[in-house]
């Protein structure tokens, strides 16, 4: 667990301080290779924290194992580094028992989506209050660049001499799978967006997840650079704005055929019947939202931006919060002495 330097913790009369980027900074000296993606989604959470109104000392970040996994030690905050795949769990029981906390998850393609599968997704489906934010560089970095659950078919590596023969999840599809009520995906080349999709996700009241696009420069160098080199975005980044018609590029949106399918098409030449597509992130049923997610087969063609799901259903928290209040209130009912002693008892000798 990371130590939090105390001096600058607490305004008066309990009030949230004022604070800058510094504030929330660490003096551990950042230690991922020159050039990483992770700098610029470091950078971004430590300049978005001082305008979210939070207080450093209920700010916990739980990390699992991987590049990725240093996250918490770069935090003026309190922090857990974890265990492989396990900062869901690590999470879920901090955010069930102290709801007073802000609780950020920090994990990556392999962490969150190998051995930490499991963990992940009855987080989500459970909506346990907590951010994830999910660094997919499509390789595993940490242990010199195996390929990951996130790497393409083909994707030659140490582990795949021959190339993979795995077909990758997608991470946005298997959250929104899973039912979490905030889904979201942005890129490290762009802070200002970063910026908002993180504040989106913090205020958001339940299971909220990021997946984020982020440059191994070592062992998988421009694995994105297909639609996120500068002159590349306009053509292939499709921004996901609430109420409004999905279009990107030139002249090019997302529509809706008459069979219910979503398809790319140039304003003019989309097929008949087919209407543009306006996104509704607050649709309940997150079969709209998928489609969205599965337009791009892989960060190679166009890929949606943005908020795909914000939803709100039961948070787990607080729905186990209830229970123990009503199981209080209900004089005996809930009684595990009187559980313990019903029905048929064993003598064991």
């Amino acid at each position: 667990m990371t130590k939090l330097d105390q001096s600058s913790s607490s305004g008066a009369n309990g009030s949230v301080p004022v604070t800058t980027k510094k504030d929330w900074t660490s003096d551990q000296e950042v230690r991922w290779c020159p050039g990483c993606g992770d700098y610029s989604i470091l950078t971004a959470v430590q300049m978005l924290l001082p305008e979210l109104n939070v207080k450093r000392e209920n700010t916990v970040f739980v990390s699992g194992i991987g590049c990725s996994a240093r996250f918490p030690y770069y935090m003026n905050t309190y922090g857990v580094h974890s265990i492989h795949g396990r900062a869901p769990a690590f999470a879920t029981g901090l955010s069930a028992t102290r709801p007073d906390l802000d609780v950020w998850v920090i994990t990556g393609d392999g962490d969150a989506l190998s051995i930490g599968g499991n963990h992940l997704i009855h987080c989500l489906r459970r909506n346990i209050n907590v951010t994830i934010l999910l660094f997919n560089n499509q390789i595993y970095g940490l242990t010199k660049g195996q390929y990951s659950p996130t790497s393409e078919l083909g994707k030659v590596t140490k582990s795949t001499p021959f190339g993979s023969v795995v077909s990758p999840f997608n991470p946005v599809s298997l959250a929104l799978g899973a039912e979490a009520s905030f889904v979201a995906r942005t890129h490290d080349m762009d802070r200002k967006h970063m910026m908002e999709t993180f504040r989106r996700a913090h205020d958001h009241k339940g299971a909220s997840f990021v997946e984020i696009y982020q440059n191994c420069n070592v062992f998988n160098d421009g694995a994105f650079s297909q639609i996120l080199a500068k002159d590349a975005r306009g053509d292939n980044l499709i921004p996901l704005v609430h109420g409004q018609e999905i279009t990107f590029g030139e002249n090019k949106g997302v529509y809706m055929t008459s069979s219910g399918s979503l398809v790319i098409a140039k304003k003019g030449s989309a097929p008949h019947g087919s209407n543009l597509l306006v996104h509704d992130e607050h649709h309940m049923d997150p079969s709209l939202a998928f489609a969205l997610s599965r337009l791009a087969n892989g960060p190679y063609s166009p890929t949606p931006i943005g908020v795909f799901r914000d939803v709100e259903r039961p948070e787990f928290g607080s729905e186990l919060a209830n229970q123990v209040v009503d199981a209080k209130e209900s004089r005996g009912k809930g009684s595990l002495e009187k559980l313990l002693h019903s029905g048929v008892t064993w003598k064991v000798d």
